[in-house]
């Protein structure tokens, strides 16, 4: 569903980018959506999308956003597809085994949260400053990958919830490591409604804006260099010339649902969204 069908997020990490030539479209099957601003029909979860080709590619994959599907174009799933096609259901397709449909459609929002939950171990493996921490994230980052290629009965047994709690807490205290080397006093916004804030040129370096709603602020030409990012929500917020320099856990979803320009400066491992203004 996402404008580019690979991304370059995590080259160390290729499992987690998506690769939708080897997956059977489970995005445009499995999920529901409800006609709105995002999508321009309705479409039942476990129903094909009316623009899912017979290869499994989306018809309109190049101009979504055209066609009334922007939704589709803020989603990824960090290579859950692929993995719940060719290796939870070794390679057999929904349409090859439909007495496997469903419980392939219950299992690939599991694997996506699963997937998330290992880009952003990842992500903090990668900071030098949460050294202390890099032992147990490794160790976190491979039970995650085990269980990834468990068995669709023990995937749909996890406990999603608590597995978050668990991982968070590290993804936590990575943050802070990273954050305390940034001189100054950071700002704390955590899980704050921001909507429609305005925060042009706002100084936010090493602020932690976890879980914030920032949809439709303005952030154009503000700081938020190492800032922590997670789960924060960007739709529609103004990023135009804001510096986003080694930003933590920042995704390419976010990115694709928020507004920029070429000014912007984004994480040397993210792509530059093609609808934002040149």
């Amino acid at each position: 569903m996402s404008e580019h069908t690979t991304h370059t997020t995590h080259t160390a990490h290729p499992d987690l980018q998506a690769d939708c030539g080897n997956c059977f479209g489970l995005c445009c099957v499995a999920l529901p959506f409800a006609r709105s601003a995002d999508f321009a029909a309705n479409k039942a979860a476990g129903t094909p999308c009316g623009n899912l080709q017979e290869d499994f590619r989306c018809g309109i994959h190049d101009r979504l956003r055209d066609s009334g599907y922007p939704g589709c174009t803020v989603f990824d799933c960090f290579g859950a597809g692929q993995k719940v096609s060719q290796v939870t259901f070794e390679g057999r397709s929904w349409r090859e085994k439909p007495d496997s449909a469903r419980t392939m459609y219950e299992v690939f929002p599991v694997m996506r949260q699963l997937h998330e939950l290992l880009r952003y171990t990842a992500d903090a493996a990668d900071l030098a400053a949460a050294r202390p921490v890099h032992r147990d994230l490794r160790r976190a980052y491979d039970q995650l990958d085990a269980l990834t290629r468990d068995t669709p009965e023990t995937l749909l047994a996890v406990d999603v919830a608590a597995l978050r709690e668990e991982v968070n807490t590290l993804l936590l205290r990575a943050s802070e490591l990273a954050r305390a080397a940034v001189p100054g006093k950071k700002r704390n916004h955590r899980g704050a409604d921001l909507m429609g804030a305005r925060l042009r040129g706002a100084k936010l370096r090493g602020a932690s804006l976890r879980g914030a709603c920032l949809i439709a602020a303005d952030l154009s030409g503000a700081d938020l260099r190492t800032a922590d990012l997670i789960g924060a929500d960007l739709r529609d917020a103004n990023l135009c010339g804001t510096d986003l320099t080694g930003a933590l856990f920042v995704t390419q979803p976010q990115l694709n649902a928020a507004r920029g320009d070429q000014a912007t400066r984004i994480p040397a491992s993210l792509e530059r969204p093609a609808h934002w203004a040149s």
